[in-house]
């Protein structure tokens, strides 16, 4: 269901190396995590035929495949890696026919056809061929060459949404109509340049699609791809299917954010360090009553803890729990002149008190 492309499109970001050392600890990761396939690289990558070797002794069920442009030499060269999958890039948009290879369509299904026949005498047991920029190109041509790919014995066509340019209802109705028409696994691959591919990842599998392309924290060319983190959580916490571990996550995000240097948001989604953390007055307090009134899951189950804390939008409820946790008697006649000096030390500090700050000013306020 999910092909985890770190290493493949994640390693096209800007700026970022991974060295070989780092790639396996990636590799390991995502195993234990689960992922269904890892496409562990492209053809003519540094180190690959190292990497791909370790990678095959590592074990599980986890799929292991390789990207390769639409050429019968790559193609070969790939085979040497001795994996069983094999993703072939090929541009189905005009655009990219035209300017960026200089050819046109008959051109572009007589090469499909050529590597298609040549990855299946390499051996390869299951080919899947990309369809690149496919939300820019002729809808009737990129659905013939979906057809074009099974006829020649594709096993899985993926629809690459290069630009990030569908949302979830166009990207529904895109793989509606090629799973009425193929027999054959579908994959997507969701851009990010406009903040939906995890969105349009998951709508692509409630519509039928087999498999959706993902990288930890969402890392690739420009602003990402569909991310690998929130995809699991979705799929393990809501939907209840126990493949996915999300007990790695936090540990696979903070290894690609320190090798990829991109840093990871307080506030980001699954692995985030203050998702769960909380000083609103009326949040604070119903989450003492019973924490799935505001927590969409348990942030064990992610690796992380709740964070309560007092400051400028605490009220007396938030207070008085503060008290309580901290085994602190205060008097009813001193819980509101507490409240309002919380408030205004939160206020001056720009920031939630401290558990030690509270305490102190509550000693304050109850000997002063």
């Amino acid at each position: 269901m999910l092909i985890d492309t770190t290493l493949r499109e994640g390693a096209q970001l800007f700026g970022a190396y991974f060295n070989l050392e780092t790639r396996k600890r990636i590799v390991s990761s995502l195993i234990d995590m689960g992922v269904d396939e890892i496409e562990l690289g492209w053809v003519g990558q540094d180190d690959l035929t190292v990497f791909a070797a370790h990678a095959r002794t590592l074990g599980g069920d986890t799929e292991l495949s390789v990207w390769s442009p639409c050429r019968e030499k790559a193609i070969e060269t790939a085979a040497e890696l001795g994996l069983p999958r094999i993703n072939i890039g090929v541009p189905v948009s005009d655009l990219h026919i035209e300017k960026r290879l200089d050819s046109d369509r008959q051109d572009i299904l007589r090469k499909l056809a050529a590597a298609v026949r040549r990855a299946k005498e390499c051996g390869f047991e299951y080919i899947s061929v990309g369809l690149e920029d496919i939300s820019r190109a002729d809808g009737d041509f990129a659905l013939s060459m979906a057809l074009h790919a099974e006829v020649c014995g594709a096993s899985r066509v993926r629809l690459a949404d290069s630009l990030g340019q569908l949302t979830p209802l166009s990207m529904e109705k895109l793989v509606k109509e090629f799973r009425a028409k193929l027999n054959i696994d579908i994959a997507v691959h969701c851009h990010d340049d406009f903040g939906m591919a995890t969105a349009n990842s998951f709508t692509a599998l409630e519509a039928g699609a087999d498999y959706a392309d993902c990288s930890v924290i969402g890392i690739g060319e420009r602003s990402g791809i569909a991310v690998t983190e929130e995809l699991v959580a979705r799929l393990a916490l809501r939907e209840g299917n126990t493949r996915y571990s999300t007990a790695v996550l936090k540990e696979a995000c903070m290894l690609v954010g320190a090798a990829a240097k991109v840093a990871i948001p307080r506030t980001k989604a699954v692995v985030g360090t203050d998702i769960f953390a909380c000083e609103s007055g009326l949040h604070t307090h119903a989450l003492s009553k019973s924490p799935e009134l505001f927590e969409p899951y348990d942030p064990d189950s992610v690796g992380t803890a709740r964070k309560m804390a007092v400051g400028g939008k605490s009220g007396r409820a938030a207070v008085r729990n503060a008290l309580d946790e901290y085994g602190i008697d205060c008097g009813t006649d001193s819980l509101s002149t507490l409240t309002e000096a919380v408030r205004q030390l939160s206020l001056r500090l720009e920031r939630p008190l401290t558990r030690s700050e509270f305490i102190k000013l509550n000693d304050e306020e109850v000997y002063t």
